[in-house]
């Protein structure tokens, strides 16, 4: 670990970010045009402490989560998160397998999209970045661990997630959850993470396991469908799934559908995240 290096490169970039550029007003009284400490803390979801600790190369090696967490805050690129891992002591992230931190450009566009939820999720369905809006409207998405990080996994293992949908859609959402991971496997067809995780939701559900021998196959551009928020009560959204070129990773961008859920989701946004209950499907 390269701490003063580590150390010079968190400050200067934290001075390069505009508030504007994170969604933050950049108030009378800035005595710097970059961002403070304590907003970069809020955007990590870290403490005070630790950031000022990181700039000041006294703190412990950052482990891979919280330099993603950072690498979001500070919206580096792909390459400065890498010099930014190899600062702190560890591989960057890898081109092959699961993506693990949101490109820097995605996260850019869910800033831009303002009251618009939208998310960055990976090939395996993992919420890798959620703008304001998002969270409202589902929660955090980001906190998962272990399996847990999968949409499917938490779909076809844990009864309460599927109360975030009318049970009429159900049997939809299942089938295209399924055919969405078909798709993914055949494309990473040599990945034992793929693999190890098919295995596992085959010995975790016998729906899945039905749905999966199947083998149907269909990558999921565009859907309607209705979010049950305890709040507001259903929501009819439109959903635009944009791709990168590598397949990697989503932009998922969510709309009202109709009026009524217009009217619900802005007063969602009023009312904030505050006491939102646990688990809220993204997809």
């Amino acid at each position: 670990m390269q701490r003063d290096a580590l150390a010079d490169f968190l400050r200067r970039r934290r001075e390069a970010v505009r508030p504007a550029q994170v969604g933050l007003p950049a108030g009378p009284r800035r005595r710097t045009a970059g961002l403070r400490r304590e907003e970069v803390a809020m955007l990590a979801g870290m403490s005070v402490d630790y950031v000022v600790r990181l700039e000041q190369g006294r703190s412990s090696q950052p482990s891979t989560q919280l330099l993603g967490a950072l690498a979001r805050a500070l919206r580096l690129s792909d390459d400065e998160c890498a010099h930014l891992f190899h600062l702190a002591g560890h591989h960057p992230p890898h081109a092959a397998g699961t993506a693990r931190t949101a490109r820097a450009g995605l996260v850019r566009m869910l800033d831009l999209l303002g009251d618009t939820p939208a998310l960055v999720l990976s090939d395996l369905g993992e919420v890798l970045a959620q703008n304001p809006a998002s969270l409202a409207l589902m929660g955090d998405q980001t906190r998962f661990t272990g399996d847990d990080r999968y949409l499917v996994h938490r779909w076809f293992t844990d009864p309460d997630v599927q109360l975030r949908h009318l049970p009429e859609e159900h049997d939809r959402h299942s089938h295209q959850l399924v055919a969405d991971l078909r798709a993914t496997a055949g494309r990473r067809a040599d990945d034992p993470e793929v693999a190890a995780l098919v295995e596992r939701l085959r010995a975790a559900s016998d729906e899945f396991r039905r749905r999966w021998d199947e083998h149907e196959v269909a990558v999921r551009r565009a859907d309607r469908k209705t979010l049950v928020h305890p709040r507001v009560g259903p929501l009819l959204m439109d959903c635009e799934t944009l791709v990168t070129p590598d397949q990697r990773q989503q932009l998922l961008v969510l709309t009202p559908a109709d009026t009524d859920t217009r009217e619900r989701l802005d007063l969602l946004l009023v009312l904030g995240t505050e006491e939102f209950p646990a688990d809220a499907p993204p997809r």
